[in-house]
């Protein structure tokens, strides 16, 4: 008989068994901005947690998978705060582009942005804020003003320049 048509089990699986979420290799440094968010987001888990745990139909399957679902968040949160390493802007070389430094630059096409250099998890590349490890901040790494690097994408390399360095 195929395995296609046995029964494994009831269709009722344990919310327990999810997976973990992935852990970055890379070490975690993060701006101070960057350690308040994480605090906040395992604290409204924790809020989200004890909600579920209070209400009345907290043993039906759907609140037993989503509480899964929080737990499970709340460790990966507990590991990003407890492998972070919070890194000062103010000890960072104001000369030089490094983590948290607020970079300005100029493509070759002229149009000038705005980049912030932050830790993967407060990264949001539409508000300018980039990762560490993204191509883009590891060309700036080490750059001063008027240095031109290449950066690497996936749509072809680009030539920009610094304009300008800010920390704070």
């Amino acid at each position: 008989m195929s395995r296609a048509f046995v029964r494994e089990g009831d269709g009722e699986s344990d919310p327990g068994e999810l997976p973990e979420l992935p852990i970055s290799e890379h070490p975690n440094y993060v701006t101070p901005r960057g350690m308040m968010l994480l605090r906040s987001r395992l604290n409204d888990a924790i809020k989200r947690v004890q909600a579920l745990d209070g209400a009345v139909a907290a043993e039906a399957v759907g609140a037993r998978l989503e509480r899964a679902h929080i737990q499970r968040e709340m460790r990966w949160l507990q590991a990003r705060i407890l492998g972070a390493i919070t890194i000062a802007p103010e000890r960072q070389p104001s000369d030089r582009v490094a983590f948290g430094a607020r970079v300005e630059v100029i493509d070759d096409a002229g149009h000038e942005h705005r980049y912030r250099i932050v830790g993967e998890d407060e990264a949001d590349p539409e508000r300018g804020l980039i990762s560490w490890v993204s191509p883009l901040a590891r060309a700036l790494h080490g750059a001063r003003v008027g240095d031109s690097v290449v950066w690497k994408r996936p749509a072809g390399d680009a030539n920009v320049e610094v304009l300008a360095i800010e920390y704070g």
